[in-house]
């Protein structure tokens, strides 16, 4: 277990939660907004506005929250001007770090990245330092109670997935960026929840970290995600079961 499903794991036995109500309303504005911006208002003809959407309404959004959003990034209505911006950087023990933002003001979102990093013994780094040790796959999560695994993984594989694996209690089906829509509604067709349907960026290889760097990965992968412009942030590193049980005590 390592990497994103790492993370999310941790996160789901800390019972965290991507974010607090308000700061997840944030950021779904933000991507609705940006989104619609990039690709148009219509979210038919825009994956990701209609990914941003899903989200949004998955979280309870009021839908006039979301047609402002769209409005928003269309210029229907008068807004901030968000942009994306990745950043790149080192976490303790060597660990590889990609972080997505949106954000207004690029300075100083980055300043503030870059001292959450140094005040838990990380680094930023430069553009493409880390980028190469990951790729772009759709990830779904799906809790193993919704279909018997032999079932899940034929229609995972016949609607064009590239592979799924088992974790605790979940089934995660992978897909190329290319083929994640079409996976994500075939589910949807058979009424199939999805705790998380995103394209994320997963490691190639991983690190393991034990003891303190595995105590500060943990408290720099919280304290990033708290940061308000932060919609993603992707790791690759490893901690085994008895160090994180250790860690949870």
């Amino acid at each position: 277990m390592s990497g994103h499903s790492k993370w999310a794991t941790i996160k789901r036995k800390k019972a965290v939660t991507d974010a607090k109500r308000g700061k997840a309303f944030t950021q779904i504005i933000k991507e609705i907004t940006i989104a619609a911006r990039m690709g148009g208002g219509d979210a038919k003809g825009n994956p990701r506005l209609r990914l941003a959407i899903d989200k949004a309404k998955a979280a309870n959004m009021p839908a006039e929250n979301i047609k402002r959003a769209v409005q928003k990034g269309t210029g229907e209505l008068p807004g901030i001007i968000y942009e994306d911006v990745t950043y790149e950087g080192y976490g303790p023990g060597g660990v590889a770090l990609i972080i997505e933002s949106v954000t207004d003001n690029k300075n100083r979102t980055v300043s503030e990245i870059r001292n959450i990093l140094e005040r838990h013994n990380g680094k930023l780094g430069a553009s493409n330092s880390v980028a190469y040790m990951f790729h772009r796959k759709g990830v779904m999560r799906i809790l193993k109670t919704a279909l018997n695994e032999d079932d899940m993984m034929s229609l995972a594989l016949d609607s064009g997935a590239d592979d799924m694996k088992t974790e605790d209690d979940m089934y995660e089906i992978y897909t190329s960026p290319e083929n994640f829509e079409s996976v994500k509604q075939a589910l949807e067709a058979k009424s199939i929840k999805m705790e998380e349907a995103e394209v994320q960026m997963i490691p190639e290889n991983t690190v393991k970290v034990e003891g303190k760097d595995a105590e500060h990965a943990i408290k720099l992968m919280d304290s990033i995600e708290e940061h308000e412009d932060v919609q993603h942030v992707y790791a690759n590193f490893d901690i085994d079961e008895k160090t994180l049980a250790a860690l949870n005590e």
